[in-house]
Formats: C-alpha cells, structure tokens, sequence
C-alpha cells in the first residue's frame, strides 16, 4: 500500500530537471491545476527552463489553443528552486535526470533523505529498469516509471512503467493524474526499451541501415514514414531532436539487454557522434539544421 497516497490527494508536483523534458513535464502538470516545484542544479538552468515554458504557452496564444488567463495560471503555479530539499515536501515527484542509473538512483536516496512522508517517486527514464532505480529506495512500492515524450506539452502519450516492486495503488495514482494531465496512460512491465523505446529505437536503427546502404535519404526514408504511415516526424529528424548520443547511448543498453541484432548502432551513428554531430542542439546530425530554409539532410545520399 502506499501509506495513504491516493488520486485527490496528490496537489503538489516537484519535477527534478528543468531540461527539455522537465519543464515540460512542469508546465503541463501546472496547467493540470498542481502546485510544482521545478528544480534544477543551478539558478541559470531553471531560468533557461521557466523561460523556455513561456516561450511554448506564448506559441499556444498566438495559434489559439491557450488565453492568457491559462498563460497566467501556469506560471503562477510553478516555483522554481534549487534545492532539492524544497521538492521533498511534493505529493508526487517526477525526475527527468540524465540517463544515468546511478544517477537516479542517487536521486532517489537524497529525495527520500529529506523526507520521511508518503511520495510516489517517478522516473521519466525512456530505457532505464525502474526495478534497479527501486532497489535505492526504502519503499520501492511507490517507485514507478512515467515515460513522458517530447514536446511532453504536445504529446498525448505518457508510459507507466510498473517495476517488480511497484504496488498497484501507486499505477493506479499515476495513471488518474496522467489523465488529468490530458495524457493517454498505457501501462507496460519493466523489460529494456519498454513498448515505445523499443519499437521507436528499432525503427531509427533501421532508418539508418537504409541510409548507409544508399536506399534513399535521410529527408525521403523520413517523408516516407511521415506520409505513408501518418508519423507526425520521420525517425531520422526525430533522432535529430533527441540527440544522437542519447539514441546511441539506449542502442548499445538495448543490444547488451536483449541481445538481439536490431539494436546493433549503425556505423553512420557511431561515426556522426565521435564526430560531435549529434542532432539539432549541435547544429548538425542526419539533417543541417543551420539550414534555416529546409533543415536540408547533411548526411547519406542525395536525391
């Protein structure tokens, strides 16, 4: 049981990382009505978060999908903070940290330090085993996953990981505050690349074999996808968007956990990340994104 914790009970949302997923993750959780605490490492990282959710609520006015009394509820209901030790008084906490295990599990035992109450601790992690993250913890019943995707403001999606430890009653909480959220919840066992990652990541490699083998470009194996099988973004971009090293970084944890060669990475991901070509926040990966007229593909063949 999870000492209490149920779905009316959670009001407060602390979100650890105020990077591309953390701040969303924030600004749809403050939209949803919850009081968050955003934390970050330092003072100029949650600037550059807060900052970046003004930006995505600004977007939202100017195409009609939000008024600027949503605008003005959002923000008020976040706080930003750098100590961690302000998120320990959240109903729900949610971690959107490097993927790194140690590192979440670190996480957990600081959070949990700070506070002796009932919490539910969610990972954001897209690959990582909650039921190791779980094994850092003294009440690993209320550790679960919560796979957020990106722009997490956008994406309706959001995969609840249930670890060998994770009580029901901590699903069933997530999966109504997800729903109030305005996310579709789909709950999956704790296996490497859960559902989504796993297909998503066999897809990309995929797209990259293609490329290397010369089948066509990055931009037409994209169009492809986006125009034959109605996928809002093609896997080669979508790589571009979420990094590179981060995709190669899953790949080889997916091809070591499942043994399988599908996850094998590609000597094209492998060459472009030693090459510090990692996607849009580097400029250039399977497409050149200083290219402001047509993000032009920088890589494989062209047509």
């Amino acid at each position: 049981m999870n000492e209490g914790i149920a779905p009316q009970t959670i009001e407060t949302i602390g979100v650890i990382g105020a990077g591309t997923m953390g701040h969303g993750i924030a600004q749809v959780a403050a939209g949803a009505g919850y009081k968050v605490l955003l934390r970050d490492l330092d003072s100029a990282a949650l600037a550059r978060g807060i900052a970046a959710i003004e930006r995505n609520l600004a977007k939202g006015i100017q195409v009609g999908k939000l008024t600027e009394a949503d605008r003005d509820s959002t923000l008020q209901h976040i706080r930003g903070t750098t100590k961690l030790a302000d998120i320990a008084v959240a109903d729900l906490i949610i971690e959107a940290a490097p993927e790194q295990l140690e590192l979440k599990q670190q996480i957990v035992r600081e959070v949990e330090a700070h506070s002796a109450r009932p919490f539910i601790f969610a990972s954001n992690t897209s690959s990582l085993s909650i039921t190791e993250i779980a094994k850092a913890s003294e009440r690993p019943q209320n550790i679960v996953g919560l796979h957020f995707f990106n722009p997490v403001h956008l994406m309706r999606l959001v995969e609840i990981v249930v670890g060998k430890a994770t009580g029901d009653d901590t699903v069933a909480v997530v999966r109504e505050v997800s729903r109030r959220l305005r996310k579709e919840p789909i709950v999956v066992r704790d296996v490497p690349g859960f559902a989504s990652s796993r297909l998503g990541v066999a897809l990309g490699l995929e797209a990259m074999r293609m490329l290397e083998q010369g089948v066509a470009s990055a931009q037409d194996i994209d169009t492809a996808m986006e125009l034959g099988y109605n996928h809002p973004m093609g896997p080669l971009k979508l790589t571009d968007h979420v990094g590179l090293d981060i995709r190669l970084n899953i790949a080889e944890y997916l091809f070591r956990e499942l043994e399988s060669e599908t996850f094998r990475p590609p000597e094209v991901l492998r060459r472009l990340v030693n090459e510090g070509k990692l996607g849009k926040k580097t400029g250039e990966g399977f497409y050149n994104w200083n290219d402001r007229s047509n993000q032009q593909s920088a890589n494989g063949p062209q047509r």
